[in-house]
């Protein structure tokens, strides 16, 4: 099932919810137990049935030099995420020009830069919805987003839910499990 899921694999149906379950458990878990669910997990999706997402053909090995390049890009994108990084900036990361990274970054990841930093972003301010301890606004500030609007729109277009909804709906599910 590993090897397969190199390609990608969609979980349909009964599965999907079981699995969706146990990710959602090992948000609340520490230690072993979160490491007992995540093989549950990947248990119940060997077991099952799933749909590949990539053809055969698919071929997604890069040379070391490239794994060393993009992880130098994740790894300088996730200590910087909190202020704004240029593209000057993350081109010499990477050691290319501007230019030449927008459509490096593009044809590794299938995104833009910025996208990849507002992802990052917003899985910030999760974590911080999910933990409650501090305000919506806070959260957006400490996220790296500079004003609430782009923060409100970014997290809605990443969740499909505002700030507060997903907040809820994390809270009433902890309260129900």
């Amino acid at each position: 099932m590993l090897e397969k899921a190199k390609r990608g694999i969609c979980i349909q149906g009964k599965q999907k919810a079981i699995v969706a379950g146990l990710l959602e458990k090992m948000l609340c878990a520490e230690g072993t137990r979160r490491i007992m669910l995540l093989a549950e997990a990947l248990t119940v999706i060997a077991e099952g049935s799933f749909d590949l997402l990539a053809s055969i053909g698919f071929n997604n090995d890069f040379k070391e030099a490239e794994n060393d390049r993009i992880n130098s890009i994740y790894e300088f994108t996730l200590a910087n995420f909190k202020r704004p990084i240029t593209t000057e900036e993350i081109a010499a990361v990477a050691n290319i020009s501007p230019h030449s990274f927008c459509r490096y970054f593009k044809s590794r990841t299938r995104k833009t830069y910025s996208q990849f930093v507002n992802e990052i972003k917003v899985g910030h301010a999760c974590k911080h919805l999910i933990e409650d301890k501090i305000s919506v606004k806070q959260i957006c500030f400490e996220s790296g987003f500079q004003n609430f609007a782009s923060f409100h729109k970014y997290f809605k277009q990443a969740t499909g839910k505002s700030p507060l909804q997903y907040q809820k709906q994390f809270l009433v599910g902890k309260r129900l499990g």
